[in-house]
């Protein structure tokens, strides 16, 4: 038999028999790299394990403990969970189930009927039932005509297919389908079941097994609101039980954390059902906290070189036609309103506006790089279906700031603002960062191709400059220009997106923003997209869940309740309070109507850093009990240690320091 060759990741060549699958060259390496194995990728290409190698080739086996791998795993599980729900519902109509973060889902139509949790264990129980069969993943690639044929009492798997035929496919019909205009991709796992798929695929049902289905939803087909109301099962799947169990166990925690249930039991916000969908109001508490997110950010900027600017809520279409909005993202805006003399939208963004205002004068390169920045509110139309509290919301205020500068400045301008990025989301408690460059959207850009490589050049080059290890988004980018998103590891490890820089050489050429340089030639600027928070918004729902919260002391909208004991301690009470509030510090009493527990147990609830009982030693002596949150009980501490005590932590953090 002859032999071929393949090179491996670390360099190395490997002689195989003819014929070799990876699974083969896999268990050949080691038998635990065969047992772990889901999937590999040949010349940059995603395969399954029973694809036989080429001579020559580059090959890297994926495992299950990978995010690549875990695509696969979840990838599997929702093809088995589609499998069950025909067994136990016939005649069910399946339509897409791709992997998501942390697990997948699959949509059906049971023709009006829908799913109960009773229903989800009786499919969970089907599922286990075919994972035990060890059934084989098998791929094949058939003709259009014969997929329609196959398909014929599937009515959305036979519209993708069409779509395919026709050339009206999306991104997504082509990952279901795989093939190209004449073919299709297909895997089984048994003649009963048989599904589109560009795969990979793991070789065997055996494979996994640690999966959860979780929850019901509806959803529209293809998100279309007047299409047909599938039903949707969502689940999670990894690749061993302990890895199910931590996920599980973070789900109930941020089920604890989530910032919608405690928003209404902290009184933060709230969302009136009057104001429609994804438009919050803030109470007093949850106020006191984003002005001081609000003030950081004034006084940072300030100190940072930025100069303040306004600019409306809402403009004529021309602005958003001029930068490109109304040609990319009019999806995203609201409708617009006719007026007397003209068109108008809400602003989704805060950019074009600020473009204005470096156009309104003449610029010179002595006032460059020119620093604009503005607390904005911006609109934009979310479908109802994605609105999530505060992290997916349809009004909400950036911290918005718009860097015009000369090709000399950029590099320079990225570092510093990757410092002052890091520098701010340190400061509210955040230590675990994760840096990734989006780059071009092929279908959706304006610009040249030289422009794009130049501007992502530079963001690339500040983050190796910076000794920062990132990833690649390939096709993520703003339709004008590549960014960096910087993401961060709350405290039950889950990430956040937050701030972004994003490089655009576009919307100068857009704007004809121009200055004059110093050989007296009329030069145009390049402009540098930033947010630190990202939005005010998400931002406060992301600390509420990373502190579940109990906000720290220095940003807890209430500081200190002061408990008197019975009605003779009150003025005492008061007169603490007052010595406090003079301090700076956020200090209320709650007068004795109630019995001492109970107002105790009601402080505790709303996440309080301090308790302060005082009696009548504590009158006599200047004292107070300080009940600290997660601490023990202290009694006699005197006022104006405890002052001391409070003050210090509070200024120990650089946002009030």
């Amino acid at each position: 038999m002859s032999e071929i060759s393949v090179l491996l990741p670390d360099g190395s060549e490997r002689s195989v028999a003819e014929g070799t699958t990876v699974l083969d060259l896999a268990g050949a390496i080691s038998r635990n790299l065969a047992k772990a194995a889901v999937a590999a990728v040949i010349d940059d290409l995603e395969t399954d394990l029973s694809t036989p190698l080429p001579n020559g080739a580059r090959v890297r086996i994926v495992t299950g403990d990978s995010d690549e791998g875990r695509h696969v795993l979840r990838h599997s599980t929702a093809h088995v969970m589609a499998q069950a729900v025909t067994r136990v519902f016939p005649g069910a109509k399946y339509t897409i189930g791709p992997a998501i973060e942390n697990g997948f889902y699959y949509d059906f139509d049971l023709g009006g009927r829908t799913f109960t949790e009773d229903d989800l264990a009786r499919v969970e129980a089907e599922m286990r039932t075919i994972i035990k069969a060890d059934q084989p993943f098998t791929r094949s690639i058939i003709s259009i005509d014969d997929a329609l044929t196959l398909f014929d009492e599937q009515p959305y798997k036979c519209e993708i297919i069409r779509r395919v035929r026709d050339g009206g496919a999306d991104g997504s019909d082509n990952g279901e389908v795989g093939g190209d205009a004449d073919s299709v991709s297909l895997y089984r796992n048994t003649p009963e079941f048989v599904d589109l798929c560009l795969g990979p695929h793991v070789p065997s049902t055996g494979r996994l097994g640690h999966f959860k289905l979780q929850k019901v939803s509806s959803a529209y087909w293809r998100g279309n609101e007047k299409g047909p109301v599938l039903q949707r099962i969502y689940g999670t799947a990894w690749e061993s039980k302990a890895a199910l169990e931590e996920h599980l166990h973070r789900l109930e925690e941020a089920e604890k954390r989530d910032h919608r249930r405690l928003a209404v039991e902290l009184d933060l916000l709230s969302f009136p059902s009057e104001l429609g969908g994804g438009l919050a109001v803030w109470h007093p508490k949850g106020a006191t906290v984003r002005k001081m997110m609000e003030d950081y950010s004034r006084s940072r900027h300030q100190d940072g070189g930025y100069q303040f600017v306004f600019t409306p809520h809402l403009s004529n279409a021309t602005l958003f036609q001029t930068s490109g909005h109304l040609d990319f993202y009019a999806d995203g805006m609201y409708p617009p309103m006719e007026m007397d003399n003209g068109t108008y939208y809400p602003k989704p963004m805060n950019c074009p506006m600020h473009c204005l205002i470096f156009r309104g004068r003449q610029r010179s390169y002595r006032e460059l790089p020119l620093r604009l920045f503005e607390l904005g509110t911006v609109y934009r139309y979310e479908r109802a279906g994605t609105l999530h509290g505060l992290m997916r919301i349809r009004g909400f205020t950036q911290d918005d700031s718009h860097i015009y500068c000369t090709r000399e400045q950029l590099q320079a301008e990225i570092i510093s603002l990757l410092d002052f990025i890091v520098s701010v989301l340190r400061a509210f408690g955040f230590d675990d960062f994760s840096f990734h460059l989006s780059t071009k959207d092929p279908d959706k850009y304006v610009g040249s191709d030289d422009i794009w490589a130049e501007a992502t050049s530079a963001l690339e080059a500040a983050l190796v400059t910076h000794g920062l290890e990132y990833s690649v988004k390939e096709g993520d980018a703003a339709f004008y220009g590549p960014k960096i998103d910087i993401h961060v590891r709350d405290a039950i490890g889950r990430t956040w997106q937050l701030s972004t820089i994003q490089c655009d050489f576009n919307l100068p050429e857009r704007f004809d923003l121009e200055y004059v340089s110093n050989d007296g030639s009329r030069q145009r600027p390049i402009m540098l997209h930033r947010a630190l928070f990202g939005s005010i918004e998400r931002f406060f729902g992301v600390l509420v869940e990373h502190y579940a919260g109990a906000f720290p002391t220095w940003l807890a909208p209430l500081q200190v309740r002061i408990l008197p004991v019975a009605d003779g301690h009150e003025a005492y009470a008061e007169s603490v309070r007052h010595e406090l509030a003079s301090r700076g510090l956020r200090v209320d009493v709650v007068e004795a109507s109630d019995q001492l527990g109970k107002r105790i147990r009601t402080a505790k609830l709303e996440k309080i850093p301090y308790v302060l009982v005082v009696g009548d030693d504590d009158v006599a002596a200047s004292t107070v009990g300080v009940n600290a949150r997660g601490a023990d009980v202290e009694r006699g501490v005197s006022v104006a240690d405890f002052i001391e005590r409070v003050t210090n932590e509070i200024a120990a953090n650089p946002i009030v320091s």
